[in-house]
């Protein structure tokens, strides 16, 4: 039978909308089973999929159709599945690839706190300590096993970001940049390899540059270029460079903890410096927004929030900052330059 669009400002609509979560962790599942690489070299039967995969055939079947109707896998033929363009982005090491996003975001780490919604709606802390009985950065800490899933998923969403961001401002202006809170350093490699001139300092707590080292994103060509600095930006921030940029860093936190973070960089950032955040600028109408989406992720799982370029500007200015300028990318994130007032 012949399906028909659903007509919007209807119940129906509201309801596709809640299906999002029965896209959500099926998707996560795909991801998870690494069924898309099982179907690089063309169709397969869900039957070979599941005796190599070692699951239920009826039950991957299920999953799979449903992924199909949503443009994800196609059903060549009856019970037979292959990739789409879609299906493609969760195949493994392929350019564009986010199948450790997916993993990430299906895991019990991300997903269980979503249970608790209401528990941040009534009191304003995050879902995630009430879950875990700790903040997210401490539970990774103690759980090497979800922290190397988390990092994927982070190294995975730097290789979608991280050259649009490095092309949308001049970093090459400075000689010399520190990415504060950078991580494995992708983004530093990015931003590097885009400007040659340019030197970098990745700084991040001890064990995590002892990751970024095993990574080897500044490695090879960029190793003369760059070095690592410990660093824990609540106490301090490290000074010896004129630019300094923070990627989503400032949204994991309250205002509060924000402020403190700024105040530590406005020590390091001197007078003829910058401060460069790259985070979501929310804009404040109606129309659909990554950066409003991730602003209920922050309230669950951080207990930060993402902010308007007007908040941005107050933060900044009460840290001894005045916001310069705002760089769009073509990734929907901002590049917000603060210069020392």
């Amino acid at each position: 039978m012949e399906q028909h669009p659903v007509s919007t400002g209807t119940p129906i609509a509201l309801l596709r909308i809640a299906d999002g979560l029965i896209i959500h962790q099926a998707l996560y599942a795909a991801a998870k089973l690494g069924v898309a690489d099982l179907m690089q070299d063309g169709p397969r039967p869900a039957a070979d999929l599941a005796r190599q995969l070692h699951v239920n055939e009826s039950a991957l079947y299920r999953i799979l159709r449903a992924l199909a109707s949503e443009g994800v896998f196609e059903e060549t033929s009856p019970r037979t599945f292959a990739n789409t363009s879609l299906s493609r982005f969760l195949c493994t090491g392929v350019t564009g690839s986010i199948r450790s996003i997916l993993i990430f975001k299906g895991c019990e780490f991300n997903y269980l706190p979503f249970g608790e919604i209401l528990h941040s709606v009534q009191t304003g802390q995050p879902a995630r300590e009430k879950v875990y009985g700790m903040n997210g950065f401490e539970y990774l800490q103690q759980h090497p096993e979800m922290a190397r899933i988390f990092d994927d998923a982070m190294t995975n969403f730097s290789e979608l970001l991280g050259p649009a961001i490095a092309a949308a401002y001049d970093f090459g202006a400075w000689s010399k940049v520190m990415d504060v809170g950078g991580g494995n350093g992708m983004l530093l490699a990015d931003i590097l390899r885009a400007h040659p001139g340019l030197d970098g300092v990745l700084a991040d707590l001890p064990h995590v540059l002892e990751r970024a080292r095993l990574r080897g994103f500044l490695g090879g060509d960029l190793e003369s270029r760059s070095m690592l600095q410990p660093c824990d930006f609540f106490r301090d921030v490290p000074s010896g460079c004129r630019a300094y940029v923070m990627k989503s860093v400032i949204h994991d936190w309250d205002d509060e903890r924000a402020h403190n973070i700024l105040v530590n960089c406005r020590r390091a950032v001197p007078d003829d410096g910058v401060l460069l955040l790259v985070e979501w600028a929310l804009c404040e109408d109606n129309l659909p927004s990554v950066g409003k989406l991730a602003d209920v992720l922050m309230m669950l799982m951080t207990g930060g929030k993402e902010r308007t370029v007007q908040e941005y500007r107050e933060l900044l200015e009460g840290a001894g900052f005045r916001l310069n300028q705002v760089f769009p990318t073509s990734v929907d994130l901002t590049v917000i330059e603060a210069i020392p007032a």
